[in-house]
């Protein structure tokens, strides 16, 4: 009897089937409420006692290996099942491709990267990790200048002379070290500054800076860029320019927009005024080109930087700028059609 069923224990190894009914047969005919199984188990009462554990044994043995068979020929049949569901049917529709989106931030900046590029300005880019010379020394900001304090600055504690850069005007100072004039260069990137994170103010952002050094550069031509760039990209034809202070321009001034007063947004955002504050600006300090080994009595230009989110805060009525940090799918989602 013993050796009847080890006989059955190898042909339950060898078994294969290629359909559900096959293997359904094999199934009541080993564990069914008639199978061999049964049978086996019955005829165990009259087995010799000095043979109970081994016939036992080989019974579990023979049990064991007709349910692995059963549950392992059912996966691979539905695992071709479910392929051939797939990919069978080459008439079928493919699957919907989902669209992926840009980031608000990088639409932007791309916009206005391509409107300064028509216009003959290049890109530049420098490292996020400065030290003290790029970031306020050669910008005419000298230790203990008081207009440091107007950014709170990220430095490293294990050397003071280095520190995540404020601004991109860092990358401008190591453009003109590296470069003769006519230099006609636009820089964006990430900045860093100690402030307290809100919905109008956040510790990372991005800027976009801009630079033009040549002869006889003069204030007419540093408006007549700004006139086209904000005719372009927000499609407005009338600007101002007020006074202002920056330590590495002079004279400095703040660019406004005539954003208009056609909506309740538009009373928002402007205080009621119609006009928008959208970047600083001004004519390069002489001492900023001569840190840069730029003659100032053969070369001038001017400079001027905005926040990109600043401007996709305006173009898409975007109200709180943690939104473009949060990675919410939501928020991110509604960019697709934006490519």
């Amino acid at each position: 009897m013993i050796d009847k069923i080890k006989q059955h224990i190898e042909e339950a190894k060898m078994f294969h089937a290629d359909n559900k009914e096959r293997l359904e047969e094999f199934r009541i005919k080993y564990l069914g409420g008639k199978g061999i199984l049964k049978e086996f188990f019955a005829e165990f009462k009259n087995v010799p006692n000095e043979l109970k554990k081994e016939f036992g044994q080989v019974i579990n043995e023979l049990k064991n290996t007709a349910e692995e068979k059963v549950k392992s020929i059912q996966e691979q049949l539905e695992s071709k099942e479910e392929s051939k569901g797939q990919f069978g049917d080459l008439s079928r529709p493919g699957y919907p491709m989902e669209v992926g989106s840009r980031h608000p931030i990088s639409l932007v900046k791309n916009q206005i990267l391509d409107v300064f590029s028509t216009i003959g300005f290049n890109v530049s880019e420098g490292p996020e990790i400065e030290d003290d010379w790029h970031n306020f020394t050669a910008l005419n900001l000298p230790e203990y200048h008081p207009a440091r304090d107007m950014q709170d600055t990220f430095f490293i504690q294990t050397n003071p002379d280095i520190l995540l850069r404020t601004h991109t005007s860092s990358v401008q100072v190591r453009y003109m070290e590296n470069n003769k004039p006519p230099i006609r260069t636009i820089s964006p990137g990430r900045v860093f500054r100690n402030e307290a994170v809100s919905a109008r103010s956040h510790c990372i952002f991005h800027q976009v800076e801009g630079l033009y050094i040549d002869k006889d550069v003069s204030f007419a031509d540093l408006k007549q860029t700004l006139l086209y760039f904000t005719k372009e990209m927000f499609g407005k034809s009338k600007i101002r320019l007020r006074p202002s202070y920056f330590p590495f321009t002079e004279p400095s001034a703040e660019v406004d927009i005539y954003w208009g007063l056609k909506t309740e947004t538009d009373y928002r955002i402007t205080k009621g005024t119609g006009w928008l504050e959208i970047m600083g600006c001004g004519m390069v300090d002489p001492n900023v080109l001569k840190n840069c080994g730029i003659n100032p009595d053969e070369y001038s230009g001017y400079a001027f930087g905005m926040g990109i989110e600043r401007i996709a805060m305006l173009l898409y009525q975007i109200g709180d700028i943690r939104m473009f940090y949060e990675n919410d799918v939501r928020f991110l989602e509604q960019f697709k059609s934006s490519l």
